[in-house]
């Protein structure tokens, strides 16, 4: 099972980023990250690292692993948690970004009262480029889930399964990332729920 942790900057993204993407994408990507790099501020992951790695992490699994280079999709990567955990709004993306990426981190954000099964569940019915933003995403959260404590790692194993795996079933790629994942995991559905 490939890991992808090498794009802890956007120093070391944006080689291969060049040579994997045309120069505009390159730009675009820089701006994305600039950009949602001074919205997460100080945030940072539950394992205690800079937030901004957890995008460049997805980024590098997107481009690196599943060879996506819709640009629209790859800046919706970068900025999937913005309007979710910052103050920044759909409407912002839109105007800086453009409609399409707005439309896909609307889909990729978990609305506020809304239950965590019922918001992953609304996936099914997202465009293919949102679909392709939270497998993405979703493989950087998985990856090492060995850092987390066991309850966040069985919640969250059983999560994947249920509402992401389904999903990545139209993509081989993701399709074959998430199978050696989950046999690497599977012990995780004997653990007691308490």
């Amino acid at each position: 099972m490939e890991i992808f942790t090498s794009w802890a900057s956007w120093r070391q993204a944006e080689g291969p980023l060049a040579k994997a993407l045309p120069p505009e994408t390159v730009d675009t990507l820089r701006e994305a990250v600039g950009f949602a790099g001074r919205q997460h501020g100080v945030q940072q992951r539950p394992t205690g690292r800079p937030y901004l790695e957890h995008l460049l992490e997805a980024l590098e699994v997107a481009v690196t692993g599943a060879g996506v280079v819709d640009r629209d999709v790859l800046v919706a990567i970068v900025l999937h948690d913005v309007v979710e955990d910052t103050p920044c709004t759909e409407a912002e993306i839109a105007r800086r970004f453009g409609p399409r990426v707005a439309e896909f981190v609307r889909w990729v954000t978990k609305r506020r009262g809304v239950a965590k099964a019922d918001y992953l569940a609304t996936l099914v019915k997202a465009p293919p480029g949102a679909v392709l933003v939270k497998l993405a995403d979703r493989v950087s959260n998985v990856q090492e889930l060995q850092r987390m404590s066991w309850r966040f790692q069985r919640r969250y194993y059983l999560e994947t399964v249920a509402y992401i795996m389904p999903l990545a079933g139209a993509h081989p790629w993701f399709a074959r990332w998430y199978a050696e994942w989950r046999e690497r995991w599977r012990r995780v559905e004997r653990w007691p729920a308490h």
